[in-house]
């Protein structure tokens, strides 16, 4: 299985894959019995992906396997910490000794119609108006990557999770912030680009 991208660090393996229609993914021995109902309307894009995701932990720890708690991906036996994306035909993975996010986003116009829910308007006034789609998707990504370290169904994007002004030439080493009223977490987040795609990650 070739990987298309190799972005670990001394803390975490974190994987690519770009799906070929050569690659073989065989459902009965890839899926988690558990995760056999989860799964059974999935379009078949989706269902690739969420193969292509197992596919990639068998090659680092073939006796796991990805369970959810509340939709959270968690690995069994839980022996380390476990982030996911996919993206047709993108799949990535995180393993790693703390908490990680990935994100995988793809750049759209269409992102500029939703800034009014993920952002306030005090928070854009850093953004080139030439380069919009490609700051808001980062910010975007950075924010989703965030919510998979720090989660709760009362948070919203706009109103707990913070990206401080950032430039293009320096995306590993962007600010960023999850808070509410008890806590304030500052955490660092890495942008990469590859095929019009923007691949976040955010570690603890």
């Amino acid at each position: 299985m070739p990987l298309y991208r190799d972005f670990s660090d001394d803390n975490a393996t974190i994987l690519v894959w770009k799906y070929d229609e050569n690659d073989e993914l065989n459902m009965d021995e890839l899926l988690e019995p558990e995760n056999a109902e989860k799964v059974k309307d999935y379009h078949p894009k989706k269902l690739l992906e969420v193969l292509m995701v197992r596919k990639l932990l068998k090659s680092l720890k073939p006796d796991s396997k990805i369970l959810y708690k509340e939709k959270e991906p968690f690995l069994s036996p839980k022996d380390a910490e476990i982030s996911i994306t996919h993206s047709y035909p993108f799949a990535a993975i995180a393993i790693s000794k703390n908490k990680i996010g990935i994100d995988l986003e793809k750049f759209h116009p269409k992102i500029l119609r939703v800034i009014d829910k993920f952002t306030y308007e005090n928070e854009r006034g850093f953004i080139p108006f030439d380069t919009e789609v490609i700051f808001y998707t980062i910010i975007w990504s950075v924010k989703e990557s965030m919510y998979k370290i720090h989660h709760s169904k009362h948070w919203s994007l706009k109103k707990h999770y913070e990206v401080r002004p950032f430039e293009l030439k320096h995306l590993h080493h962007i600010k960023c912030r999850v808070h509410d009223d008890k806590i304030s977490d500052e955490l660092k987040a890495r942008v990469e680009f590859f095929d019009e795609y923007c691949f976040t990650i955010v570690e603890e």
